[in-house]
């Protein structure tokens, strides 16, 4: 691999994940999780701990605004939590902050599974566009196939956080959950980010062909 090659294999790297959240998007929306977390333990305070949890959210969208970075990530975060601690506020059950990341679990992996079955992979939608192929990888069944097969990474991904943090939340069990969620966030997100990668890294992009950006091709291989 030349020069070039490796300095564009990065740039495609660094755009995937940035598409998928970056790391910046994940400090947004992981960090006030955790807080929430130790600062309940320490005080036993669900007011206490949503406080914590929302000023820290709205401390990095200020830190995004002052340093005049992309604030998508930050805003979403903020919404988020805030949502998430009025909830454990409002029901008077601590474990409620965590309940709509498994609802948004839920959603992930009905909507990603759906798409790979109809052909019309998520991550092709998310990345083709910013890969600079948009929706041509579909007239080359090795492509499509790829980004379906990374789609069902993160639809495994989605389910096993399920399958592990239902139950907890269903047992009230805080802490537990609370480090089921920190285990299976960064670390899963990351992994499976990289897995993506190494899978559609190895088929090259497709070059857009004008009229095939938003129509179904005629005839191809089922996915």
């Amino acid at each position: 691999m030349t020069h070039g090659d490796e300095a564009s294999a990065k740039e495609d790297r660094d755009k995937v994940l940035t598409a998928i959240g970056g790391t910046k998007g994940l400090l947004d929306s992981g960090l006030p999780s955790i807080v929430f977390l130790i600062a309940f333990n320490v005080f036993h305070s669900i007011s206490t701990a949503a406080i914590a949890a929302s000023a820290l959210s709205v401390f990095f969208a200020g830190v995004r605004i002052f340093k005049r970075e992309t604030l998508q990530h930050a805003v979403s975060g903020v919404i988020g939590i805030l949502f998430c601690a009025f909830l454990a506020r409002h029901t008077g059950k601590a474990a409620n902050f965590y309940l709509p990341g498994l609802i948004t679990n839920i959603v992930y992996a009905c909507v990603y599974a759906f798409a790979n079955l109809v052909g019309w992979p998520i991550l092709g939608l998310l990345l083709g566009p910013i890969l600079g192929e948009n929706f041509s990888w579909r007239t080359v069944p090795e492509r499509k196939s790829a980004y379906i097969r990374a789609g069902w990474l993160w639809v495994s991904l989605f389910v096993i956080r399920l399958i592990v943090q239902y139950p907890l939340y269903r047992m009230n069990k805080l802490s537990l959950l609370g480090t089921a969620r920190l285990v299976m966030g960064y670390p899963m997100f990351l992994a499976v980010g990289w897995f993506t990668w190494l899978i559609i890294r190895k088929i090259p992009t497709v070059k857009p062909v004008a009229g095939t950006e938003l129509t179904d091709p005629g005839k191809e291989e089922p996915a």
